[in-house]
């Protein structure tokens, strides 16, 4: 382990990340809210902090290895949750106690969109756009950003950009070099950005509201400026366009990649984890806007237009709301949470366990239908016309093992703190997923929950985030020997 070269990483990129502290700042000095000292406090104290760690190794160099990639990786987001809450801690008039602080910071950077905080509606405008700007640099990873940067640092980045992006994710590497892949995605990312900012401000909200929400929308946090998210603007025309975005914002980068560089959209029509995608999130929809209909929760139009955003919203992870769906009747609720285990593609900014291994999952499990039937056949696993190597499939099936058996644990650990099952399972589901809402007694916010349960959904909001192994893998003893 190059112990001297992770600290002067995650030194220069705690330097970076400072600078970000600044936008809210002149934001608030524009609007004269009051907060700017406690985000130029914010700055400094970050900035020192990892001036200082980069000061004392400065010296060292060398090529990280991949282990060294999941502990800056793990360390990285880990420290940024507590240099993040700092605004949050400083703000006069908002003053949040630390575990609410580090709650919000950390749901922020992990595009999870779980809050504490009540009364949006009347917080310091920079303070509400520090939430949103949280989220816009978690989505995309500020690793795969910093990846950019970091030939200036003087290390190789291809390490880091693995242990950001886990699992089966399709074409990790679009260009020949790392340094052009980040800046592909991270254009795409701005690009996305910028369109879903002036459809939102055509459709209605003021300039403000539209550079937030697209802010969370593409990176399908669901942080919101108001306390009635998306429902505050009454406009059927903004639901429509968020739906749109958080299914664009679902769909694997790499996909948007060629398909922008192409000018064609047939890589989506031929990629066969969108087309599960797609197929999954449509199905959904029928079925929940059949069901409004059916019960005569709304009439045909609203259950057609809340059905499907609701569908939309919670099946990608964003959490965006235009109504209390948690009161929605019978199984709508629950079904609408456990769509978000599905969550969005491998290599997007959604959460969940992503629709490639559930994909995967469905193949396997249809094959060995298939070969009990005709036992002596040879039955290959197939996505497209791809062959899938027998070690994926171990690997995706080790994967969702451990995913289930981390969820079990948080569960009951939420449940030794006293809250009850449906609040504990979909709190669990919801911050593992980096969904945000829940039902029950965090359908609307997390205030109300014990500072030790708190503690336990930051954990499990990281173990989301960082899609379970690169967290974990750090308590194995084997990570740590020579």
């Amino acid at each position: 382990m190059h112990f001297a070269v992770i600290a002067r990483i995650i030194g220069m990129l705690l330097m970076v990340f400072s600078l970000t502290m600044l936008v809210p700042a002149v934001v608030s000095a524009f609007a004269q809210d009051g907060a700017a000292g406690a985000f130029l406090t914010a700055f400094v104290l970050c900035f020192a902090s990892g001036g200082l760690l980069w000061l004392f190794v400065r010296r060292s160099h060398g090529e990280l290895n991949i282990r060294d990639g999941f502990l800056v990786v793990s360390l990285f987001w880990s420290v940024l949750g507590w240099f993040g809450s700092l605004p949050f801690l400083l703000a006069e008039s908002i003053h949040l106690p630390l575990s609410d602080a580090v709650f919000e910071s950390i749901s922020g950077l992990t595009t999870t969109g779980a809050t504490v905080i009540v009364g949006l509606d009347d917080l310091p405008v920079s303070i509400l756009f520090y939430r949103q700007l949280l989220q816009w640099l978690g989505g995309i990873g500020i690793i795969v950003i910093a990846v950019a940067i970091l030939p200036i640092l003087g290390i190789g980045g291809m390490q880091l950009y693995r242990a950001e992006t886990p699992g089966p994710v399709k074409d990790s590497k679009l260009t020949p070099r790392i340094t052009g892949t980040a800046k592909a995605l991270f254009l795409i990312y701005l690009y996305l950005t910028i369109a879903c900012t002036v459809a939102y401000w055509l459709a209605g909200m003021s300039g403000f509201d539209a550079i937030c929400h697209a802010f969370s929308t593409v990176a399908i946090g669901g942080f919101s400026t108001h306390d009635a998210s998306l429902g505050y603007f009454e406009n059927g025309s903004i639901l429509i366009i968020a739906s749109v975005f958080m299914l664009l914002a679902g769909i694997n980068f790499g996909v948007h990649f060629f398909a922008w560089r192409s000018k064609r959209i047939y890589h989506y029509l031929r990629d066969s984890e969108t087309r599960f995608y797609l197929l999954g999130v449509l199905l959904a929809s029928a079925l929940v806007v059949a069901f409004l209909r059916y019960t005569n929760t709304y009439d045909a139009q609203d259950s057609l237009l809340l059905g499907v955003f609701h569908t939309i919203s919670i099946a990608t992870t964003t959490g965006f709301a235009a109504a209390d769906f948690s009161v929605w009747p019978v199984f709508l609720p629950v079904l609408l949470i456990l769509m978000s285990f599905m969550g969005g593609c491998g290599g997007s900014t959604a959460g969940g366990i992503k629709v490639v291994r559930i994909m995967l999952i469905a193949k396997q499990g249809v094959r060995e239908l298939k070969q009990l039937i005709h036992p002596n056949a040879i039955i290959p696993l197939k996505v497209g016309s791809k062959r899938v190597d027998a070690k994926v499939v171990s690997a995706v099936w080790s994967f969702f093992a451990v995913y289930m058996f981390s969820f079990l644990l948080i569960l009951l650990a939420l449940m030794a703190c006293n809250m009850d099952y449906p609040t504990a399972f979909s709190a669990t589901a919801a911050n593992l997923n980096n969904l945000g809402p829940g039902l029950g007694d965090v359908s609307a916010n997390y205030g109300s929950i014990t500072q030790p349960a708190k503690w336990i959904l930051c954990y499990a909001m990281l173990l989301g985030r960082l899609e379970i192994f690169t967290l974990l893998v750090l308590f194995t003893p084997a990570f740590w020997r020579h």
